[in-house]
């Protein structure tokens, strides 16, 4: 039997192959119809393809939690793996080895179904996502590429290589890919998304204020990640054009709490009351209400990048002992980890994850010198460009907080260099230069910061963000 991808399925079970449908319509279009892929199976249990994309669903948790349930469905499909074509072992192989923790493993099988069969959309967004989680943008682009000629009339194959190009810093690229994309079918939250990271890489707020708001209406039927990270996406906007009060609403409507139980749920809320906080903005008791829900991470280790969001909020909301405990089980797991990981985990994430906490806790020389010599390296955490930022944000605080105006200065400057448009940049430049004693660059940098506020289209949101 044939899938909506045409390829072939090792099944006799029509609902199978529907459910199978569904999964892949819902993995590549965010939207909540993924957990039919069950039904799937119990359709026709000795489905390895069903079994498979069973095994993704419950890894896709990114949690200890729902491993048992991975395990048992990939031990299915390997038991009845020779009744399977070679794509279906394939894919096999690829989240079997996403199980142990062998990424480049992983992501090389993708590579391998996608030059085989690139009408796969399911499995090369599946390699695009472990080689996210490593950094790996280069990869991301390529894998996008390979396929995109067999899909050219899908949407989603634009989606993905226009995130792809915008994480290589092929913006026109990106763009152009993106809004294609979201041309081509009017439900594309990942192409949205994309375009929403080229306008935020390129400073142009008022563009990216009118797009995001423009398409919030097609995100009603998303996963929460989706529908949650878009609005994120909104929200930082918001925040650069000084606009703080929306950013807060946004988060109280729109971020927290939607699935509050889920990973990217809870890093996206973390991240952006950290962010609203570094404005000045008082969350009040945003922090106690999310740390519940953090307990249960603490003995996960599944991601750095997660991890490290995890700790912040926890320390920040006062959970001091799971704190503490949430890193030594990350030092723990530095020590024990293996391959590429264990540079990840070892050199990248302990350090940051210290620095982390102490800038949580107001220590604040000790989170300065801590984050500034693993900045360079925190892309191999993986998360995206914007999402990195959160870590130089924290640096930027601290060095501030640590009264090292003349460092803080020095890198609000290159990110003037990069973004002009951000009126928060120059303000808070000028107080760095007027510490310093600066008085004639202070008061050049604080017309400049006028000057940019002023030529943000003032926004009013109609009936509310």
């Amino acid at each position: 039997m044939l899938d909506s991808q045409g390829l072939e399925v090792s099944t006799d079970s029509a609902q199978t192959i529907a459910t199978i449908d569904r999964f892949g319509e819902a993995f590549l279009g965010y939207t909540q119809d993924a957990p039919a892929i069950l039904e799937g199976i119990e359709a026709d249990p000795d489905s390895v393809l069903a079994r498979t994309l069973g095994a993704a669903l419950f890894l896709f948790g990114e949690a200890r939690q729902g491993r048992a349930e991975a395990r048992a469905h990939l031990d299915a499909a390997a038991a009845g793996s020779r009744r399977a074509n070679e794509r279906e072992r394939r894919l096999l192989d690829a989240v079997e080895a996403w199980f142990v923790g062998d990424y480049e493993t992983s992501v090389t099988a993708h590579e391998d179904i996608a030059a085989r069969w690139p009408t796969d959309l399911v499995s090369a967004k599946l390699g695009q996502y472990h080689a996210f989680n490593r950094g790996d943008s280069q990869r991301m682009a390529r894998l996008a590429l390979s396929v995109l000629a067999a899909n050219n009339e899908r949407a989603y194959a634009h989606g993905m290589a226009a995130f792809g190009f915008e994480q290589t810093h092929e913006l026109v690229r990106a763009e152009a890919e993106g809004r294609l994309a979201s041309q081509m079918s009017d439900h594309e939250p990942w192409a949205n998304h994309a375009v929403a990271h080229c306008l935020d890489a390129g400073g142009r707020l008022d563009e990216a204020v009118e797009w995001m708001h423009g398409l919030a209406p097609t995100w009603e039927g998303c996963n929460s990640f989706m529908y949650t990270h878009n609005w994120w996406h909104t929200a930082l906007f918001h925040l650069d054009r000084d606009e703080t009060a929306v950013g807060l609403a946004i988060y109280d409507e729109h971020l927290w709490p939607i699935v509050p139980e889920y990973s990217q749920d809870q890093i996206g809320a973390i991240s952006m009351l950290a962010r609203l906080e570094m404005r000045g903005v008082d969350v009040g008791d945003r922090w106690q209400a999310v740390a519940p829900y953090l307990e249960v991470r603490v003995d996960d280790q599944v991601e750095p990048f997660l991890d490290l969001h995890y700790l912040y909020g926890l320390a920040r909301s006062g959970q001091d002992v799971l704190a503490d405990r949430l890193l030594g089980n990350i030092e723990t797991h530095a020590r024990s980890a293996t391959g590429f990981v264990r540079v990840d985990w070892a050199e990248v994430a302990l350090p940051a994850a210290k620095a982390m906490v102490a800038h949580a806790r107001g220590q604040w020389d000790v989170a300065a010198a801590g984050l500034a010599p693993v900045l360079p390296e925190i892309y191999r955490i993986g998360g995206s460009h914007a999402q990195r930022d959160l870590f130089e944000l924290l640096w930027l605080d601290a060095m501030y907080r640590a009264q090292e105006y003349s460092s803080a200065s020095a890198l609000l400057e290159d990110r003037i260099r990069v973004r002009t448009s951000i009126p928060w940049h120059h303000q808070m430049l000028a107080d760095c230069l007027a510490k310093q004693g600066e008085t004639g660059r202070a008061e050049v940098t604080l017309v400049a910061a006028r000057d940019r506020a002023a030529a943000l289209t003032p926004w009013a949101a109609e009936g509310g963000s």
